[in-house]
């Protein structure tokens, strides 16, 4: 068995000694139609010009522009009809009303809240302004309150104290309760002022 192995082995070997110049050849044409695809695909990209990805934002098309959003097709003069206000104007333009403050500086207007029927406003193409929300911290410092009593401070509201005193604030009322004989209104509550926490 071995020497049939051997054998079938040699006449393979033999078979590729004869066949070098062909399978050379074969592996030749291979790399030189790959290089040929790559130097292809590397040349038609340096021309080509990317089109600016367009994001649909409140109805309105905004492309992205030096890192900033635009309006797409902007800019444009628009004519004010009956009733309108610069913040529906730019909210129909920009997808927000922030942008009222381009408009009225585009078009000098000196008094802002003033716009007559039939005036033409140039639309200017700026950068879409977005109010990032802010969480808002408690006042004062946001550590729980573990004591039976709490002095104060700047920014306090009874809400905030409930808050970090008992982990919910609609218990203001119990601290409100206890403490009316120091507290004439709950929305105003003096700095310094102790107060007793039921626990």
């Amino acid at each position: 068995m071995e020497i049939e192995s051997e054998s079938k082995l040699k006449r393979f070997l033999k078979s590729l000694r004869m066949n070098e110049s062909t399978i050379s050849m074969m592996l030749g044409a291979l790399v030189v139609v790959v290089v040929g695809v790559l130097v292809y695909n590397y040349f038609s990209s340096v021309d080509r010009v990317e089109e600016p990805k367009v994001i649909t934002q409140e109805g309105v098309e905004l492309i992205e522009e030096a890192g900033e959003l635009v309006p797409k097709d902007l800019p444009v003069t628009h004519a004010v009809a009956a009733g309108e206000h610069l913040w529906a104007i730019s909210e129909r333009y920009y997808g927000t009303g922030y942008n009222w403050v381009d408009i009225t500086e585009e078009n000098q207007l000196v008094s802002p809240d003033l716009l007559a029927e039939g005036q033409n406003l140039t639309i200017p193409r700026v950068a879409v302004k977005v109010i990032e929300a802010v969480e808002p911290e408690v006042a004062g410092t946001t550590a729980s309150i573990l004591s039976q009593e709490y002095t104060v401070v700047k920014g306090d509201y009874l809400w905030d104290i409930a808050v970090r005193a008992y982990g919910d604030g609609f218990r203001w009322t119990e601290i409100w309760e206890s403490n009316k004989e120091v507290i004439a209104n709950p929305d105003v509550i003096e700095t310094g002022t102790l107060l007793k926490l039921p626990r």
